[in-house]
């Protein structure tokens, strides 16, 4: 089950950072929403974070190729 949802949200990211229409989903994962000083200890943990360690910091530019993006994938899943 957990790798099944993994594999969804992966796909998900891909498809929304491939989007070309103006959406607010591409603005959403790029966007930094905490302002100001944070609390005191770790910060949370977002879910591009994931997806950050294994396309690394590019991963925008990277899902833009759907090929690179679909064999990313099974490395993220597992």
């Amino acid at each position: 089950m957990a790798q099944r949802v993994a594999e969804l949200k992966w796909q998900w990211a891909g498809r929304i950072v491939r989007r070309t229409d103006g959406r607010w989903g591409s603005k959403v994962l790029e966007g930094q929403p905490r302002t100001g000083k944070r609390s005191v200890g770790r910060p949370p943990t977002r879910w591009a974070g994931y997806i950050k360690r294994v396309a690394r910091s590019r991963w925008i530019q990277v899902a833009q190729n759907r090929g690179v993006w679909i064999a990313l994938q099974k490395t993220y899943v597992q």
